[in-house]
């Protein structure tokens, strides 16, 4: 392709907040609920490119031409591969797609056709516009895609904190979200989290790690999938555990995480702890062990199984207690558009007590 800078390149990331940032200088955009996919186009030539880094186009063949009937002959855009349905956006749809059966993707694509919403605009002929303003990006945008044809959409934004805050409310119902919120002068930040999201719930990406069995014994169901973040130096710590499964799902998920069995504590970041003798609830360094036996109940057996850590789901949760969710969270998706070297910390709002933790040590958490 001849571009200013080649694929792949990580998106701008954001970070979670509570409510929209006040005062002057932000852009506001409504939070799609879809695939994050960058779009580089030259000529004839398309490429669509998943928050992972992964091509995206074999399971969106639908999308190719459209993108070429209304995008600029050489660009690169930013946005969301979103489905529509009866009652909105429809993610569950999308999860379909991601399947190693090109048949059943195009029967799908026919069915459930995706569109494509742009965002953000990074390039434009031999113009790199990564690093100019995004108020300045935004108008460029606009005028590229004002002959945008469905399926291709640009996104609506705002100035206005008090619209995005009705959008906030507004836009609920149609399966968005939340918001989006980006500084007028601010660059296109590539794996950065330099943008503001504020969602309808509080959730995080984590990576599933491991599981326990459940009571009724090992072999039965699955009893909770044991979660991980990441933090700054690259240690995947155990952040909690999700356990919220119909009867059903739980001896679904023995079968759906059989594969990640084997050979899981090759290189696993808990091994030690998995090859621990369990006789309390921490290690030597004070660190809570997935493995340990409860500090509410002795008798509580909470051994564990080792995964491979290459799945990511997304749970909801109330808020972190030092470098941990403090209850169970509820379990939301699975993300197979993420990867698990994304899921770290400082994709929380709270953070403060963690990172004092990393100061003064866990006692003060």
């Amino acid at each position: 392709m001849r571009l200013p800078f080649q694929p792949p390149i990580e998106p701008m990331l954001a970070k979670a907040a509570d409510s929209l940032p006040e005062g002057d200088g932000w852009l506001f955009e409504p939070k799609w609920d879809g695939f994050r996919a960058l779009v580089f186009r030259d000529g004839d030539e398309t490429l669509i490119q998943s928050r992972d880094l992964k091509p995206l186009d074999r399971y969106f063949p639908e999308l190719a031409a459209p993108l070429r009937a209304s995008l600029p002959e050489r660009c690169v855009l930013d946005g969301e591969v979103v489905i529509a349905g009866e009652h909105g956006l429809a993610f569950e749809a999308l999860l379909l797609r991601i399947h190693p059966a090109e048949s059943r993707v195009r029967m799908l694509a026919e069915q459930t056709p995706a569109s494509y919403v742009a965002c953000d605009l990074l390039a434009l002929d031999d113009e790199d516009l990564r690093e100019v303003p995004q108020g300045e990006r935004r108008a460029r945008l606009e005028a590229v895609m004002g002959g945008a044809r469905p399926p291709v959409h640009l996104t609506p934004a705002t100035t206005d904190r008090r619209l995005a805050a009705d959008w906030f409310d507004r836009f609920e119902g149609a399966g968005l979200d939340g918001v989006i919120a980006k500084r007028l002068d601010g660059a296109y930040l590539p794996g950065k989290r330099a943008m503001v999201k504020v969602k309808h719930q509080r959730t995080a990406d984590c990576v599933v790690a491991g599981f326990r069995w459940h009571k009724n014994g090992p072999g039965t169901h699955v009893g909770s999938l044991l979660l991980g973040l990441f933090d700054a130096d690259g240690q995947l710590h155990h952040v909690g555990i999700t356990s919220s499964f119909s009867w059903d799902r739980r001896a679904a998920l023995f079968e759906e995480l059989a594969p990640l069995r084997e050979n899981a504590l090759e290189g696993h970041p808990w091994r030690e702890w998995a090859e621990w003798a369990v006789v309390g609830t921490a290690d030597a360094s004070g660190t809570r062990m997935p493995g340990a036996v409860s500090r509410w109940n002795r008798g509580k057996d909470l051994s564990w199984e080792p995964l491979r850590a290459e799945r990511v789901v997304e749970v909801a949760y109330d808020h972190l207690q030092g470098d941990r969710f403090r209850h169970a969270t509820t379990f939301v998706r699975w993300r197979p558009d993420k990867r698990p070297e994304d899921c770290r910390y400082d994709q929380l709002e709270e953070t403060a007590a963690f990172e004092l933790a990393k100061i003064f040590g866990p006692a003060s958490a």
